[in-house]
């Protein structure tokens, strides 16, 4: 028997969603896309600054994603940030609507890039302020000064 072949993947985040978000627990979410952009985003091309998700008529999309062409094929600039389709249960996409009613955000975290298919991980979270984003700062410095005068 032939040996399967490692696929190594690289890790797209949205870091600063951790950051700009008081986020709740996380819903992983099929996604709708071609063969380019598939590969893309398995050799970590692309990005999820900026982007969000929508509900509309029953259906969730992601909106504002960017995923770049590779060298070898070409990605138009409309197909690069045009809005992909989630797949999701009818039970969780109720209750993304339950939490937009709410007030709160549905934000992209990680693109998961791992198995057979590509899925996305999605939260819902409320926008921190500015002195709310200060203080997430401060209470980290204090917890590393803390561990580095552990050691």
């Amino acid at each position: 028997m032939a040996k399967k072949k490692q696929v190594t993947t690289k890790k797209i985040q949205n870091r600063r969603a951790r950051f700009d978000y008081d986020l709740g627990s996380g819903i992983v979410a099929g996604i709708a896309l071609n063969g380019r952009e598939t590969k893309s985003l398995r050799l970590g091309h692309g990005h999820l600054r900026g982007a969000y998700v929508n509900i509309r008529n029953g259906e969730v999309w992601l909106t504002n994603a960017t995923i770049t062409s590779s060298p070898g094929f070409k990605l138009e600039d409309t197909e690069q940030t045009r809005e992909r389709k989630l797949l999701l249960k009818k039970k969780e996409i109720d209750k993304l609507d339950s939490e937009k009613k709410q007030g709160n955000t549905i934000i992209p975290l990680e693109f998961l890039t791992g198995g057979r298919f590509i899925k996305i991980k999605i939260a819902a979270g409320k926008g921190r302020k500015k002195y709310d984003k200060r203080q997430v700062l401060k209470k980290r410095d204090t917890e590393r000064d803390i561990y580095r005068n552990l050691k």
